[in-house]
């Protein structure tokens, strides 16, 4: 069962994660490129890791902490529980000035994911699920869409997860939008805007920890692009990618997939 009080304590925290952002946003935060070409990074994302760092281990000290902005530590594996943080999903997004940024927080209990919440502050728009109850935004229930064999699929995902080569039989008939988030994509799909998400690169479990419950919860099928069941505090903290869903859609887009269905 999990602790109603944990997720509490993480829309607590998101809230006040929007508080921080909200006064770096559109105010030419201070920005820095972090090694091995893995993004950028700003203030606002360093000040906000900082005081949920804080804020969450004082009220959970015997839980584990995995963030995009902080150096990992083997420490986390030794944890029954762990958060999941992405301080800011989106970071592009936001150094844009776009209000698509995110806040994604999880909890995971031995590798599942209990409690989770992404909020969006520009848009006053809070997701949240455990893992027995159903995935609500602002406090009304949400889900999927049902997809008619009519209609042309919805599918969030950036562009080279269309390129002919990462399909059996050539780039299916998708409609391809595109959010910056991978935690937004994952909700807008469990709010029933989108049909799907797809992503097929290695992905940090930070950008979907949250998301994925939120997505299944509201009655997405959520894998990796193996067709397997994402499981989270890994010790190299990345899945092979990730697809989520309706059912039935699900399916074909994963029958669709060109083996070995990853991209390095």
């Amino acid at each position: 069962m999990p602790d109603t009080n944990d997720l509490m304590l993480l829309i607590n925290a998101a809230h006040a994660s929007g508080d921080i952002a909200r006064k770096f946003w559109q105010q030419s935060p201070e920005v820095w490129d972090k090694d091995a070409g893995a993004g950028p990074v700003t203030e606002a994302d360093i000040a906000i890791d900082r005081m949920l760092h804080h804020e969450l281990r004082s009220a959970r000290p015997d839980y584990g902490w995995l963030s995009e902005e902080t150096t990992d530590t083997r420490e986390r594996q030794d944890r029954d529980h762990v958060f999941i943080i992405d301080p800011i999903d989106g970071t592009r997004a936001f150094i844009n000035g776009s209000k698509t940024f995110a806040h994604s927080l999880a909890i995971a209990h031995q590798g599942r994911v209990t409690a989770a919440v992404v909020f969006l502050p520009m848009l006053d728009r809070l997701y949240v699920a455990t893992n027995t109850m159903p995935a609500s935004l602002n406090g009304r229930p949400i889900g999927v869409s049902t997809a008619k064999p009519d209609q042309t699929p919805t599918v969030l995902a950036a562009k080279n997860n269309f390129e002919a080569e990462r399909w059996k039989s050539g780039t299916p008939a998708f409609e391809r939008h595109q959010r910056s988030s991978l935690a937004y994509r994952l909700c807008l799909v469990a709010e029933g805007r989108f049909d799907a998400m797809l992503t097929l690169r290695p992905t940090w479990e930070w950008d979907v920890a949250a998301g994925a419950l939120i997505a299944q919860r509201a009655g997405a099928t959520v894998t990796d692009t193996q067709g397997g069941k994402p499981g989270f505090n890994n010790p190299t903290p990345q899945l092979s990618g990730m697809i989520a869903a309706g059912p039935d859609l699900h399916k074909t887009i994963h029958s669709k997939l060109a083996p070995p269905f990853s991209v390095p």
